[in-house]
């Protein structure tokens, strides 16, 4: 079951298409691929200081942030 929460991209590896989501209170970062990306961030570009929002999947290797998108703030 898939959860959703919020982090910081930490890391993107663009040539490879994939990074990590460092998630307050986890010991552990959040594995992204770019095929889990919307579009409007897509567009945007994603890169290390963008705060994100996910859903977020537990597999055998660890979590996975899926239909990652731009974090919704309060204004």
């Amino acid at each position: 079951m898939a959860t959703t929460t919020q982090g910081t991209v930490k890391t993107v590896v663009a040539d490879k298409g994939f990074g990590f989501i460092s998630v307050e209170g986890m010991e552990k970062d959040v594995f992204f691929h770019i095929n889990n990306v919307s579009e409007e961030l897509a567009e945007r570009g994603i890169g290390p200081g963008d705060l994100v929002e996910f859903e977020m999947e537990e597999t055998e290797k660890g979590f996975n942030a899926i239909d990652l998108r731009i974090a919704k703030t309060e204004e």
